[in-house]
């Protein structure tokens, strides 16, 4: 351990590198949001005035917090080659909000001010309860079968993010197909593009400029999203205190998204923390957790929706040699960019087509990487897991009531698809533990089963008691087949040891 303190720069030319690559990730999420919230019809005084710079405010915070940790890291060791870990709003967590979290708020709510302020509440939960594991160390990660979760995660990436996205891009056909072929090209084949340019970026500038140049989008908003740019002060809001009032009311079911989503986001920091541990720099995991949830929870006093993480991109930014210097400049920039407008000048300009490839790969990202972290073996138990979202999906993407929607489909449809989120991984657990003949776990998953079911977070449409008193009565039943099972896998085994002690002693 040092003694004195050493010279660690605040910037260096290494730096600079490092501040693109974030920058760029960044920049692309916060495009995204923008883009996605106003396709959805949320009015630019929400977009622009309240959620891109309270998402900023979370983005800055963090980025310091961790360059402070950086230094106090590089002064307790004696090094001036730490690295700061690399921090912004999680793609994977903000794909789940805008689409499970957000998009069934305005469905329910018709109302899109009320939606933003339920969402609100739901990242300030989602903040919390990061805050909470971090105290618990890794209890989550041990008990629920990461297929079970991954499984319900990568439902929600097929349906409402790759599934929904693919329809967007063949919305306007040559820019989509185009702007998609440069995405499949960039990523999956690895192919180098016109002056090493990002994929997701060469992607968005082809496909704006066929857009313009092919009559699909109108040149009045290149002059619309300048328009935009002015300032937009970062102001304090206790809109998601109000949002409490309903989503712990007729949308409280929505927590069974936000647990979820939150125990991988947590995981995730784990993952990426412990990565930078290899690398050479070893920092407090659950410090980092804490700061991720606070973080959270700030933007949110501000407007912002999304919650943020450690991006895995911070071993990218250690072989490049950076230190603290591109947190501190990447909080800078945000904090410019979103007062300022340019967000919005480029969320106006770019048509949704030219992001939606982006996102069709990032869905199939997810789906795939659901099976990429798994065992083989488990690959039925991440399957099942994803199914209750393709209910969901069917019944809250249709304007009308959801009963009538799939009228003379199957009577299975709405309740499977309300509290998909735990269903699948409720599912995905239950089979995972068969796989692995660890019945008495299977049965509790099914007693769990029983109990969401049984207070309306499964399977029903609202908080009750008694709400779904069929599946829980099931769930029950299905808990005692497994309990049985495991009293004969039990009894089969001491009679195997028996006849193997009777053999010995013959």
């Amino acid at each position: 351990m040092s003694t004195k303190t050493i010279h660690y720069p605040w910037y260096k030319k290494e730096d600079t590198d490092a501040f693109f690559a974030l920058f760029q990730n960044n920049l692309a999420n916060f495009v995204i949001i923008a883009v996605t919230m106003l396709g959805m019809g949320f009015p630019t005084s929400i977009v622009f005035g309240q959620v891109i710079p309270g998402a900023a405010v979370a983005v800055i915070v963090g980025n310091l917090y961790y360059a402070y940790m950086a230094n106090r890291l590089a002064q307790k060791e004696g090094r001036t080659d730490v690295t700061a870990l690399s921090y912004g709003i999680s793609t994977p967590v903000m794909f789940v909000f805008l689409f499970g979290v957000l998009l069934p708020a305005l469905t329910l709510t018709g109302d899109p001010d009320l939606a933003w302020k339920i969402a609100l509440a739901a990242c300030f939960i989602s903040g919390l309860i990061e805050v909470l594991v971090s105290f618990t160390g890794s209890w989550v990660r041990n008990n629920i079968p990461r297929p079970a979760m991954l499984g319900a995660l990568a439902g929600v990436a097929l349906t409402f993010v790759a599934g929904e996205m693919l329809f967007n891009t063949f919305s306007m056909p040559v820019v989509g197909l185009v702007a998609l072929a440069i995405i499949l090209i960039g990523f999956i084949g690895k192919i180098a593009l016109p002056f090493n340019i990002p994929p997701s970026l060469f992607a968005i500038v082809i496909g704006t400029v066929l857009a313009f140049s092919l009559g699909y989008t109108d040149t009045a908003q290149i002059s619309e999203g300048l328009a935009h740019i002015g300032f937009y002060p970062i102001l304090p809001t206790l809109a998601a205190f109000e949002g409490f009032n309903y989503l712990f009311g007729a949308l409280i079911g929505l927590l069974a998204v936000i647990l979820p989503i939150t125990i991988y986001n947590a995981i995730e920091t784990m993952n990426n923390v412990e990565a930078m541990a290899v690398a050479g720099d070893n920092y407090d995991v659950r410090e980092c957790q804490a700061v991720d949830g606070l973080g959270t929870m700030i933007g949110t006093l501000f407007g912002g929706m999304f919650p943020t993480t450690v991006y895995i991109a911070t071993v990218g930014s250690k072989w490049m040699g950076a230190g603290r210097g591109y947190s501190i400049l990447n909080a800078l920039v945000f904090a410019l960019a979103a007062m300022f407008g340019f967000i919005a000048a480029m969320s106006s300009i770019i048509p949704i087509a030219a992001i939606a490839p982006i996102l069709v790969f990032v869905g199939i990202s997810m789906v795939t990487t659901a099976y990429q972290a798994s065992n083989s073996k488990y690959f039925i138990a991440v399957s099942i897991a994803m199914l209750p979202y393709l209910a969901n999906y069917v019944m809250t993407r249709f304007n009308n009531d959801a009963s009538d929607v799939v009228a003379g489909i199957s009577e299975g449809i709405v309740p499977l698809g309300e509290g998909a989120m735990f269903t699948g991984i409720i599912l995905g657990a239950i089979t995972v533990y068969i796989i692995d003949h660890q019945f008495m776990r299977a049965a509790a998953f099914s007693l769990l089963g029983a109990l969401l079911s049984f207070i309306g977070f499964m399977h029903a449409p609202a908080l009750s008691i008694n709400a779904a008193t069929d599946f829980a009565i099931g769930y029950l039943i299905v808990a005692l087949i497994f309990i049985y099972c495991s009293f004969k896998q039990t009894n089969a085994k001491h009679q195997g040891e028996h006849l193997s002690e009777s053999k010995k002693i013959a």
